[in-house]
């Protein structure tokens, strides 16, 4: 990838969600023909990105769409995020997830053998070290089903394709309340009391302007092919201390309720190694969490 992002063909699947919004932002305003895919036709555009539709579970559409935009570099966000642990989001999390990379791997390699493919992966995914440790979610055996193929696609097809094993993201413009800073800021911020597990789980933090960084850093570098990164802040915090943090920011008089909900079982405190991003990438998280979360709290604010 040229060191310049203006006139990059960037393709951005999951573009209306919360990490794929930012990242056709900061595309757009680097000067990038971007070309964003949805499962929804949208109603106006912001940037000048020319809008997709699609169900990437449809092998064929999907290389439609990789022949329409030509791209130098696709960045795959769509997903089924969701932590819950309910036997009925088993298969729908592994299509949602799993074909859908296939089916963007296979047409790469097809439609687009030279542009590089960045697939968002996820911290909790099992790892070696975990030993025979089962993974803790659908989702999260879902995104280790997919580093397999992308690193086999890779082997055995060159497809350059990189993984980024991102922790949890936090930041402006994350609508989905079921989350935890969206749920805890809003319900802070209506001078109500938020109901939580017992906050003992540590969280490693991340900053959602760090996590474009990496993407953007991941398609740059010439060594990141077939690689696997961890991008995540490196420490960890209980989410007791987190929302406490963010109360404390807010100014609320509440005290939150831990404990009301149960924890979730196989719930495991993992924390992102970035120092192979930062070697490698030249890539390091520049947000520290207390200014994130006030930034984040700010649009909130702002927003109800």
């Amino acid at each position: 990838m040229p060191g310049s992002w203006h006139g990059v063909r960037a393709l951005v699947t999951g573009a209306t969600g919360f990490i794929g919004a930012h990242l056709v932002r900061r595309l757009t305003g680097l000067g990038a023909v971007v070309h964003a895919v949805s499962r929804q036709v949208r109603d106006h555009v912001d940037g000048g990105e020319t809008w997709h539709v699609a169900d990437l579970c449809d092998a064929d559409r999907v290389g439609a769409v990789l022949r329409a935009a030509e791209p130098d570099v696709v960045f795959h966000l769509a997903s089924e995020v969701t932590g819950a642990r309910e036997v009925r989001l088993v298969r729908p999390t592994l299509e949602s997830n799993l074909d859908s990379a296939v089916n963007l791997l296979t047409a790469v390699a097809d439609a687009a053998p030279a542009g590089r493919l960045v697939l968002a992966g996820s911290v909790e995914e099992p790892r070696p070290e975990d030993g025979a440790a089962a993974a803790c979610s659908p989702y999260a055996v879902a995104k280790w089903a997919v580093s397999g193929y992308a690193r086999m696609f890779h082997e055995l097809w060159d497809v350059p394709v990189t993984t980024l094993r991102i922790s949890m993201v936090y930041g402006p413009g994350q609508r989905d309340l079921r989350k935890l800073i969206p749920y805890a800021t809003t319900t802070l911020l209506r001078g109500e009391v938020p109901e939580l597990t017992s906050g003992t789980r540590l969280v490693d933090w991340i900053y959602v302007d760090d996590v474009v960084d990496a993407f953007l850093a991941a398609a740059s570098s010439a060594r990141a092919p077939g690689q696997v990164f961890d991008i995540g802040s490196g420490t960890q915090l209980s989410i007791r201390d987190t929302v406490e943090l963010l109360a404390k920011i807010i100014g609320a008089h509440q005290q939150p309720r831990f404990g009301a909900i149960a924890d979730r079982p196989l719930d495991r405190a993992q924390v992102a190694d970035i120092g192979p991003a930062g070697d490698l990438l030249d890539w390091r998280p520049r947000v520290g969490l207390e200014t994130g979360l006030r930034r984040t709290a700010d649009w909130y604010s702002a927003t109800l």
